[in-house]
């Protein structure tokens, strides 16, 4: 046999090898490929019934909930990875229209926050906690920042008080471009970091780059939100008079109000001549109370010694106080904003609220995801709806976000507002 011969025999065995191995590795792979794709399509399925059982409004904002099963359920058949599929289920839920409904994944900062503030209420999560949180601590790392995207420009919108991002030198308005030359993620960029120094590529200015070296930290996002507060406490001296200052970045529980009234009445914040209450931001709650220690409604306490002495302790706040609202004040604060507002409490300052009043809860999927859903609506004093309206406040202050470089012109205009406060009362 010729050589020749012996050549294309060789090349016709390897490529008849080759045809086998590729159907065989197609076999191989294509039940894992089909396996995620069921698997997706299921998560897909409960959300789906979930929502039609669950949400408040039984006629769906208007919407043809089935025909939306229809128009996206093949959407995620077709779907490449979970954040494809994520992407998908909120394009479907933001059909209806309605705050407190959103699936957030563990790719979300606020999937872990929602996480820790149900968990304590609802027994679901606290029977599966250690099954998504092995050490029972609901944790997640990061440095401190809130970011919005404008004009596909990521930008930092918010700073928690006493984080890593802050002490670091970070500003509101700062443009991210990278950290350690990947693109920026608000989780992915500090996995494997906590404790390690990463540089942050920022423009403070347009077309001006520097670079800030950030340590990342693991957030404990149970007690996150109050150790902001308390860094946040300041007293401003402006023109002979002590200004109070405290950012509440929620009041998802009694601990964030315990801590402000005591911080008030016997803290820090005690001799301050007047207040500034920010809430911008952050998380609601449930504010039914709340507004007591600034209305009057509280008791007075009067103890008398053997010697005859009277010492009364009063648990309400008698001076000036001024709220500043944003865009990001939702929820339980958008109905402080509105009993300000009614009761004639002190004037709000900033910008129009997000409109988002309705009551939420969380259900948890099979994966560890939670759909956060609108369970209730909800009325203030009987007859007035916030959700979709929000609170104008008394003195609207716009804020201009890209390139900030920190200005804070909000704030500064609750202070002047406050001083005028104190110098008529």
């Amino acid at each position: 046999m010729s050589t020749k011969k012996l050549i294309q025999m060789r090349q016709t065995a390897i490529a008849f090898f080759l045809s086998v191995s590729a159907v065989f590795l197609f076999w191989l792979i294509s039940p894992s490929l089909s396996a995620t794709q069921p698997l997706q399509v299921q998560h897909f399925d409960r959300i789906w019934e979930t929502v039609r059982d669950r949400f408040y409004d039984p006629q769906f904002k208007g919407k043809d909930w089935s025909a939306l099963k229809e128009q996206y359920r093949p959407q995620v058949q077709q779907a490449k990875s979970p954040e494809e599929t994520s992407r998908i289920v909120n394009q479907m839920l933001a059909e209806l229209q309605t705050s407190h409904t959103y699936y957030y994944t563990p790719d979300n900062p606020a999937y872990y926050q929602i996480w820790a503030i149900f968990a304590p209420r609802l027994p679901e999560l606290q029977e599966n906690l250690k099954q998504y949180f092995p050490n029972g601590k609901i944790e997640y790392p990061g440095i401190g920042i809130f970011t919005q995207d404008q004009g596909g420009k990521t930008f930092i919108s918010s700073l928690v008080e006493g984080s890593p991002a802050a002490t670091a030198g970070l500003q509101i308005g700062d443009r991210i471009l990278n950290v350690d030359g990947r693109p920026f993620h608000p989780l992915h960029s500090f996995e494997g970091q906590v404790g390690e120094a990463v540089n942050i590529r920022i423009e403070r200015s347009p077309n001006s780059q520097q670079e800030i070296r950030v340590i990342p930290k693991r957030f404990d996002a149970s007690t996150q939100f109050l150790d902001a507060q308390n860094a946040s406490i300041q007293i401003l001296e402006r023109q002979g008079k002590k200004l109070g200052y405290i950012h509440m970045w929620s009041y998802a529980n009694a601990q964030y109000q315990q801590k402000l009234e005591e911080e008030l009445l016997y803290g820090r914040l005690r001799q301050a001549d007047g207040l500034i209450l920010d809430l911008r931001d952050g998380w609601g709650g449930s504010p039914t109370t709340v507004l007591n220690i600034y209305t009057g409604r509280g008791p007075s306490l009067t103890n008398i010694t053997r010697d005859g002495k009277r010492y009364t302790n009063v648990s309400t706040w008698e001076k000036p106080v001024v709220m500043i609202v944003n865009e990001g004040s939702r929820s339980a604060k958008e109905v402080l904003a509105y009993g300000f507002q009614a009761y004639n409490i002190g004037p709000v300052v900033g910008t129009k609220t997000a409109g988002a009043v309705v009551a939420g809860r969380p259900f948890l999927m099979s994966d560890g995801s939670l759909l956060y859903l609108a369970v209730a609506d909800v009325y203030v004093d009987g007859d007035t709806r916030l959700e979709g309206v929000g609170v104008t406040p008394d003195i609207e202050v716009p804020f201009s976000l890209p390139y900030a470089q920190g200005a804070d012109p909000q704030k500064e205009t609750a202070l002047q507002v406050l001083l005028q406060e104190i110098q008529q009362s």
